[in-house]
């Protein structure tokens, strides 16, 4: 195992941080390049407590020489929101001072400036060289950004650390949730062994989701690739790249972390990232569904929340979700759900105002477009 760290430009005087990656196995390996971070939004900790146990099986692996291709982990990858607490609460979805999400908006190089930059290079029958020297190109363009804050070289330094991924996973978690996974339909095929060793009780399936998340830029960048270049330039690079949410914020115990960890393992050793006999994986929990077919429920008024179905239930059409009650009028408001789906994420506290987002159940037929996911 090697550890490197890579300094943050220092945004205020007296203050720097830096990220920490640790690297398995060789670039130069037989088995696939994979990157897995933790924690993007910084309170999202069962998210970083799987990655430090994954990080543990990892280092044994490695020095059993097992590891086949490389596998680079940021076990801690946003140092910025771990640091902003405010009145003793924990404030690490968005960046204090400009306010922007940490997982919205990331700012990778569009696929017509890369085969630009590659120009008359590709071959017309060679789709590893052709993916090697889009990679290539990727890098350059990254190294060639100059960051102004700490915010953007936190960026920069997670997008140059991916870019040369042929699987990229992003561990995150919800507020109060069951095991899920945001994915494109192009990836799904590759992370569906993985949703059934974690056991995921819901997998949202878009191409494009309009959030420009970590995992997407990624996998959507692979996406533009191949239809630009078209039939006559062959590309072979996986697009493989995935959210997995484990579960919610207070899910945080060594059992669990231990589970997640030895499924991923249990993955990478099925795909012959790292040598050794796979264990057949379990039967998928819930089918894949469109992200635009999920549900967003909303308070219709304000009041206390009283939650009548659990995370995780499969609920049908008509549903009772939770009531909302109005300890002055005394009225009691119930929703219900207008999908056949699981109810996979809530919101945590339980006194509400009206109009706020209070949970989602998936469902089957795409309803909804455009921008598919929250701040």
């Amino acid at each position: 195992m090697q550890t490197k760290r890579h300094s943050l430009v220092s945004t205020t005087i007296g203050t720097s941080r830096e990220l920490v990656s640790f690297h398995f196995g060789d670039a130069a390996g037989s088995g696939e390049r994979v990157y897995i971070q933790a924690s993007l939004h910084a309170d999202e900790t069962p998210a970083m407590l799987a990655a430090w146990t994954l990080k543990k099986r990892l280092a044994a692996l490695d020095a059993e020489g097992r590891v086949r291709g490389e596998i680079v982990l940021v076990p801690v990858a946003n140092p910025i929101g771990l640091s902003q607490h405010v009145l003793g609460q924990f404030l690490g979805r968005f960046e204090a001072n400009s306010g922007h999400n940490f997982n919205r908006s990331f700012p990778m190089p569009s696929a017509a400036a890369l085969i630009e930059r590659v120009g008359a290079r590709f071959s017309s029958d060679d789709a590893t060289h052709n993916a090697r020297l889009l990679r290539g190109a990727l890098v350059e363009m990254l190294g060639e950004t100059t960051a102004k804050n700490e915010f953007e070289s936190l960026r920069l330094a997670l997008l140059t650390l991916a870019s040369r991924a042929d699987i990229v996973l992003d561990l995150h978690c919800s507020l109060e949730a069951t095991m899920h996974i945001y994915t494109s339909p192009a990836s799904w095929p590759a992370i569906e062994p993985l949703a059934r060793r974690l056991g995921a009780n819901g997998v949202l399936l878009a191409t494009d989701s309009g959030g420009q998340s970590f995992d997407e830029v990624h996998a959507l960048l692979w996406h533009e690739l191949r239809a630009r270049l078209g039939d006559a330039t062959p590309l072979g690079a996986p697009n493989i790249a995935a959210t997995i949410e484990h579960r919610g914020q207070r899910d945080v115990d060594y059992g669990t972390a231990a589970h997640d960890a030895d499924a991923i393992v249990d993955y990478l050793v099925a795909r012959g990232v790292i040598a050794g006999e796979a264990k057949d994986a379990p039967p998928l929990a819930q089918p894949a569904t469109p992200l635009a077919g999920s549900q967003q429920l909303s308070a219709p008024v304000s009041g206390i929340v009283v939650y009548r179905a659990k995370v995780g239930a499969r609920l049908k059409a008509g549903d009772p979700v939770f009531d909302i009650v109005d300890p002055v009028t005394d009225a009691v408001t119930t929703v219900t759900t207008a999908n056949d789906g699981v109810f996979y994420m809530r919101r945590a506290i339980r006194f509400v105002y009206a109009g706020a987002p209070m949970g989602r159940v998936t469902g089957e037929k795409a309803v909804r477009s455009g921008v598919l996911i929250g701040a």
